[in-house]
C-alpha cells in the first residue's frame, strides 16, 4: 500500500465525516425549527372524577392512581390535599392535608420511599414517608413549585417559566436545568410533569395541550390536543376549567389524564 492510496484513502474519510457532520447539524436546525408534530390518540376508557379536585398533580404509584390538589378562594370546596383517588367514584381518599390559608398545594412525586409535595408561592415543599404518610420535614427551593415527577434520581420540577429543573432530593440544589423550546422559542407555563418511556410530557398551563418534551434538548418533539375531553367534560360539568393531570403506569402501559374541577378522568392510548 502506497502513501498516495493513503492519502487520497485518509482525505475519503474525512471528507464522508464532514458530510455527515453536516447532515446532523441540518437535522438538528430542521427539528429546532419545525412545528411540533400533532400526537394523536385514542379514549380507552372513562372514569368518574370529583368536580371539587382543583387537580395540580396526577401520578400512578404501586398501582395506585395518587391525586394533589390547590385551595383557590374562587372554589369554596376545594382543598390542598394529596391522596388516592377511586377510580370507580372520582374520590380522593386524602392521606396528608396542609393549611390552605397559608399554602397552595401543587405537585408531587415518590422518590425513595418519600413522597415530595410543592406549594406555589412560598418556596416551601414538604416531605412524606410514603408507607404511612407521616410528615417528615420540609425542604426549600427557588421561584414557584408547579409540577413534579422524577427521573429516579433527581426530582424534577417545573416553576410556571419555560425551565424545568432538576433538583438533588437530598441538598434541593439544582443540577440540571432544561430550557423547553419550540419552533417559536420558549415555551413558558409548563405545569404538570410526567415522564414517560424517557421523555418529559407536561401540562402548558390554560391551554389543552400536553407536550412532549426531549431530555437532552429540551425541545418540544410533539403535541396532544386534549380540547374535546375538556369539551366533553365541561359539557357534563360547566365549571371544569382547564387540562391538568398526566400519570403514566409503566407496568399496565396505561396512561391518565384528567383537568381542574373536571367529571372524568381518562385513559388514553398513544405511540410514546
Amino acid at each position: 500500500m502506497n502513501r498516495q492510496f493513503l492519502c487520497v484513502a485518509f482525505y475519503c474519510m474525512l471528507y464522508c465525516a464532514c458530510k455527515n457532520t453536516e447532515k446532523q447539524k441540518d437535522a438538528d436546525a430542521a427539528t429546532a425549527t419545525s412545528t411540533p408534530a400533532a400526537i394523536s390518540y385514542t379514549v380507552a376508557a372513562r372514569h368518574p372524577h370529583d368536580t371539587t379536585s382543583f387537580t395540580e398533580g396526577l401520578l400512578l404509584h404501586k398501582g395506585r392512581l395518587y391525586e394533589s390538589t390547590g385551595h383557590a378562594d374562587s372554589y369554596a370546596s376545594s382543598r390542598s390535599l394529596f391522596g388516592i383517588t377511586d377510580t370507580a367514584s372520582g374520590k380522593i381518599a386524602a392521606k396528608a392535608e396542609i393549611d390552605k390559608e397559608k399554602y397552595f398545594g401543587e405537585g408531587i412525586v415518590f422518590l425513595n420511599d418519600r413522597i415530595y409535595q410543592l406549594t406555589l408561592a412560598t418556596k416551601i415543599g414538604f416531605i412524606y414517608d410514603a408507607a404511612t404518610y407521616k410528615k417528615l420535614g420540609e425542604f426549600h427551593f427557588e421561584g414557584e413549585g408547579w409540577g413534579l415527577t422524577t427521573n429516579g434520581a433527581q426530582l424534577i420540577m417545573s416553576n410556571g417559566s419555560s425551565n424545568i429543573v432538576y433538583l438533588d432530593p437530598i441538598s434541593f440544589k439544582t443540577v440540571k436545568t432544561l430550557n423547553v423550546t419550540d419552533n417559536n422559542g420558549p415555551v413558558s407555563d409548563i405545569n404538570e410533569l410526567e415522564i414517560i418511556n424517557g421523555f418529559i410530557y407536561a401540562n402548558k398551563w390554560l391551554t389543552d395541550y400536553v407536550l412532549k418534551i426531549d431530555t437532552s434538548s429540551g425541545r418540544v418533539l410533539g403535541r396532544l390536543d386534549l380540547s374535546a375531553l375538556k369539551a366533553a367534560a365541561k359539557a357534563a360539568y360547566p365549571g371544569a376549567i382547564e387540562t391538568n393531570g398526566i400519570a403514566f403506569d409503566p407496568a399496565a402501559n396505561k396512561i391518565y389524564v384528567t383537568g381542574k374541577l373536571w367529571t372524568y378522568l381518562y385513559e388514553i392510548k398513544f405511540s410514546h
